[in-house]
């Protein structure tokens, strides 16, 4: 059990359930995985990029990527049905939780002009997106070996109903929201 999984269940649970008034702890809110997707442009062309990339995020989450085929052909991409187009890894369990934690506490702050992560990239049932320009950021990535910068995008599955519970939950494990905007 990782010290955020600790934390979850000794320090987050109680101050959940009487911030969300859910009094079932098995009701509350949690974090069940994080799907790490990029989507790669230039695979089409060169078949090796795919390779490069999916090494790259193999090391940053610690698990072998999964290739992504086109669904369907898009001419002015030059795109065929069943190209591999991207990759993507689906994280659970203890790994989840020291990514997680990782991404927080080194990554986030690593990010030029970091301000927080915007509070607007929730999709209605409590799941949060948040994308990134490029993943050099993270620290097991040699700056000096990316040739191409390359996005990725991470979606946080919880458990939640809704987004004010989904909110509470990432906000509670450490998830630095931006402030709110003041109203005028």
């Amino acid at each position: 059990m990782t010290d955020l999984q600790k934390n979850y269940n000794e320090e987050i649970v109680p101050k959940l359930t009487k911030e969300l008034g859910i009094k079932n702890p098995m009701a509350l809110p949690k974090l069940t995985k994080i799907v790490v997707n990029m989507g790669v442009k230039d695979a089409v062309n060169d078949k090796k990029v795919i390779d490069k990339m999916a090494t790259a995020l193999g090391i940053v989450t610690g698990q072998k990527a999964k290739p992504t085929q086109a669904k369907k052909a898009i001419a002015g991409f030059k795109i065929r049905q069943g190209d591999t187009i991207g990759l993507v890894i689906t994280i659970r369990g203890n790994r989840m939780y020291d990514f997680y934690d990782r991404l927080i506490k080194i990554v986030l702050p690593r990010i030029k002009d970091f301000r927080g992560v915007p509070r607007t990239s929730f999709d209605g049932r409590g799941n949060y997106t948040l994308g990134f320009h490029e993943y050099s950021t993270f620290p097991e990535i040699d700056p000096a070996s990316v040739e191409r910068l390359q996005g990725m995008e991470m979606i946080f599955v919880t458990s939640a109903l809704e987004n004010k519970h989904g909110f509470a939950l990432l906000e509670a494990l450490g998830m630095p929201f931006t402030k709110e905007a003041k109203k005028k």
